[in-house]
């Protein structure tokens, strides 16, 4: 059976190994392939009968393109590059991998907090430019440092992730607000649920775990951010479009908001007029929170598990 992967570089530049896809068929890796609708796509995929996407589209072009496509697995959790309603209807299960990353993203989510708390990126450049050389005192600070311990943080979408943040924030001595759509009964252990306005209006710190929907896209507006605490800190490693990023740079350049930490943009990569590339205090960087080599080992092995699953008439995470 053939298996082509579009997009491979990301899941995998080198340091991890392709065999888990490699003993399942005849395995051709791109690193790149496109990023918007483009004839390459179906070139590439060919006749091979499976397709492995990260964030290369597959849609319905592409898929009448490549009449012996009969399965796509997406190197991911998110799958919305793949037009799944219109592969379900030529019978084509698309499988995604669900759960790979939670500890990863929690991690990185409180490493995003703390950099805007503690400024040791900022702090740590200072030095290596000689001004702690230069200094006529033991120590200097240039940008305000701010304790955590102590603070309330409030969570929108308390899924696996939201949940994973608000354990390290408990161990932190940080009170935890929740918001979602479905208030699981785990999450009563570790946080208090409560209404947006709620939680706007108590954290000091607000961090982002919820999927994208119609209803939470640009959940961080103005009119929201008007309701929240002067100095707040806002920290998304979810989805960019859960921001109106002109909004938020506004906020910042008036300092409503203290500090924006995000590992997402609306676009990406990230586009050079990105209102956020401008704002004062505002961390950006490049949606790395999933890709420890470790997270990108089991993406390997999960996808190729979900491959194996299909050839064996029993696919599994199917999404469509």
């Amino acid at each position: 059976m053939k298996i082509v992967v579009l997009d491979g570089y990301a899941e995998n530049p080198g340091d991890i190994s392709w065999s888990p896809l490699e003993v399942l068929g005849e395995l051709t890796v791109y690193d790149r392939t496109a990023l918007t609708e483009s004839p390459l796509i179906a070139e590439r995929i060919g006749d091979a009968e499976i397709a492995v996407t990260n964030k290369t589209p597959i849609t319905r072009t592409v898929i009448d393109a490549c009449p012996n496509l009969r399965a796509i697995a997406v190197l991911a959790t998110g799958y919305n590059v793949v037009d799944t309603a219109y592969a379900r209807e030529k019978n084509i299960p698309v499988m995604n991998v669900p759960v790979y990353g939670t500890d990863n993203v929690a991690q990185y989510a409180i490493a995003l907090l703390l950099e805007a708390c503690s400024q040791v990126g900022h702090h740590d450049r200072s030095v290596h430019a000689g001004e702690w050389t230069r200094s006529i005192d033991f120590c200097y600070w240039q940008k305000p440092l701010i304790e955590v311990s102590g603070k309330t943080a409030g969570i929108i979408g308390f899924g696996r992730i939201g949940q994973a943040v608000a354990r390290i924030l408990s161990a932190m001595n940080v009170r935890v607000l929740a918001y979602s759509g479905s208030e699981r009964a785990e999450g009563w252990a570790l946080a208090d649920y409560v209404p947006l306005d709620t939680l706007f209006q108590k954290s000091d710190f607000i961090f982002l775990h919820c999927p994208l929907t119609p209803e939470t896209d640009g959940i961080i507006n103005a009119a929201n951010i008007a309701k929240m605490k002067d100095g707040v800190i806002i920290v998304n490693n979810g989805r960019g479009q859960l921001i109106v990023e002109e909004d938020l740079a506004a906020a910042l350049t008036r300092g409503k908001v203290a500090y924006a930490a995000v590992d997402v943009a609306s676009s990406e990569p990230i586009a050079a007029e990105n209102p956020l590339l401008y704002a004062p205090n505002c961390i950006i960087t490049p949606h790395i929170s999933w890709a420890t080599k470790e997270a990108r080992e089991r993406i390997m092995q999960m996808t190729a598990d979900n491959v194996r699953a299909f050839m064996d008439g029993k696919p599994t995470n199917v999404v469509n």
